[in-house]
């Protein structure tokens, strides 16, 4: 009985010995709690545990110019667009430029079989031969006037019909070379010169084709030495553009070439559908600007203002719009909708608004957003 007793005893005095081992043995035990994370009613407001082990960073001041990007197209100066017409009706028998090339002044474009210069060609012979005459008679009516045979009346008639088929003559002859013909060459083919040197960027004639004269016009050249812009700037960013600004161009196709341009034109009339207004751009073109390129324009304000600068890592791209996530008072975390500017060195980014300088913001928005989405 003694011995029971001793035995009962001594695990009564081992229990907390063996109670205590297993508690230091636990390694959970000794950590702390995870982050519990609670979304309040408000969808912007997170609400942390430990508030304390989420890295916060706050927003510095920047002095600089805005800066507005927008998107694009190079297009042809209209000023320096010149139609080619054609004067003569007719079938097109050649043509010797296309859609793209390069053309000098005066160089042949087409040549087209016309009935205009062929019935132009005819009246110049006829008013030739009526001339002829008219002076012949002219010539025969003063050797008779100054022997006494005809009368003043008779001279000054004749000296009329000379004088008028002079005028006769010399119209047809400038109506064919209107046509673009030599009136001393006569030819059913008429040649179509070009007006200016440049690029031909529209046609609107084929091989066989029929030109009208003052009709549409065969070709359109255009001098590309300077060339548009053409971007589309949204209602609320015009105030940012002025007349006589100066915008950078980059081009996709060449990203590492900067070009200067000036702001010529702001549009008068938004697009309903887009709001947007067409903003033109007068740029020179050192030869690899061509028509219909896709280019990004940057416009840069008159005046400083003052903007937060944050990580880039503060922000937080969600459905095409900018957050971050600002702590309040009570040590919650809003999501707080930004408009994000230009990048800077160091992993740095402007913003643009949606917050001030001296504001404190999630170092890393991403990672409470994926604390929140668990």
């Amino acid at each position: 009985m003694k011995k029971i007793s001793f035995i009962w005893i001594l695990l009564v005095a081992l229990l907390p010995a063996i109670g205590c081992g297993q508690e230091n043995a636990n390694p959970k035990g000794e950590a702390p709690p995870p982050a519990q994370v609670e979304r309040e009613q408000d969808g912007g407001i997170v609400q942390v545990d430990h508030p304390e082990q989420i890295q916060l960073v706050t927003a510095v001041a920047r002095n600089s110019r805005p800066e507005l990007v927008v998107t694009g197209v190079v297009t042809p100066d209209v000023s320096r667009s010149v139609p080619v017409v054609s004067l003569a009706s007719g079938r097109v028998v050649e043509i010797r430029v296309r859609l793209g090339d390069t053309v000098k002044k005066d160089d042949v474009l087409l040549r087209v079989r016309s009935n205009d210069v062929s019935g132009g060609y005819s009246d110049y012979r006829k008013a030739v031969a009526d001339e002829e005459l008219a002076r012949t008679q002219y010539e025969r009516a003063e050797d008779l006037h100054a022997h006494g045979a005809i009368s003043m009346n008779d001279l000054q008639v004749a000296r009329d019909t000379e004088e008028k088929a002079k005028v006769d003559l010399e119209t047809t002859a400038e109506h064919l070379r209107l046509l673009g013909s030599d009136p001393g060459k006569p030819n059913g083919i008429v040649e179509i010169h070009a007006p200016v040197a440049g690029v031909i960027t529209d046609q609107e004639v084929t091989d066989a084709a029929l030109v009208q004269a003052y009709g549409p016009n065969p070709f359109t050249i255009s001098d590309l030495s300077s060339v548009w812009v053409v971007c589309d700037v949204h209602e609320n960013q015009l105030a940012s553009v002025r007349l006589g600004d100066a915008a950078d161009i980059r081009l996709n196709a060449y990203p590492g070439q900067l070009f200067r341009g000036t702001v010529s034109n702001i549009g008068a009339i938004l697009d309903p559908n887009l709001r947007t207004a067409k903003v033109r751009i007068e740029v020179r073109n050192p030869g690899i600007m061509r028509l219909g390129m896709f280019l990004t324009a940057t416009f840069r304000g008159q005046q400083q203002v003052t903007r937060a600068v944050i990580p880039s890592t503060a922000i937080l791209h969600l459905h095409d719009t900018d957050w971050v996530f600002a702590i309040t008072p009570d040590k919650k975390f809003q999501r707080v909708e930004i408009v994000a500017g230009a990048s800077l060195p160091g992993d740095l980014q402007e913003v643009v608004s949606g917050l001030l300088p001296g504001a404190q913001v999630v170092r890393n928005a991403l990672t409470l957003q994926n604390m929140v989405d668990q």
